[in-house]
């Protein structure tokens, strides 16, 4: 039995990369850690996109932003062995490490990222697309040869 997706009428053709996408977006599911903002800055050259993550309590150098497969993949990692010889007497704030993955759209640019105040900004940008018109010639098909 196959299974049916919303994108598999057949007036819908080549969108299978758009059905692997959501079917990683839905798999990806995530504990909501860190916290974040997603917001549309305007510009001249089409849209700019900043990603904010509240990731108090982490360095520089615990923090890395790749893309791996169209991805935008944060992750952040603490050292708690720098832990070991202090005595809390109570430890609220968590030294855990955590991966946070954005799906980018075909074209999508990082232009920046940058840690102040315990928050972590990453800006994207995302190009006006070129409007073309092509014409298809439409030609003739032969008609069929009669067999004798």
């Amino acid at each position: 039995m196959s299974r049916m997706t919303p994108l598999s009428s057949p007036l819908l053709l080549g969108f299978e990369e758009i059905e692997r996408v959501l079917d990683r977006v839905t798999k990806s599911g995530s504990d909501g850690y860190p916290p974040y903002n997603i917001e549309r800055i305007p510009g001249a050259k089409g849209d700019r996109l900043r990603i904010t993550l509240a990731v108090a309590g982490f360095t520089r150098d615990q923090l890395s932003v790749t893309v791996e497969d169209n991805q935008l993949v944060i992750r952040g990692q603490q050292n708690p062995e720098a832990d070991r010889d202090r005595e809390f007497l109570h430890r609220g704030i968590a030294a855990r490490q955590f991966q946070r993955a954005f799906v980018l759209a075909e074209g999508i640019e990082i232009l920046s990222a940058a840690l102040a105040d315990g928050l972590l900004a990453i800006d994207l940008a995302r190009p006006e697309p070129e409007r073309t018109v092509r014409t298809i010639e439409i030609g003739a098909v032969p008609a069929p040869q009669s067999r004798s």
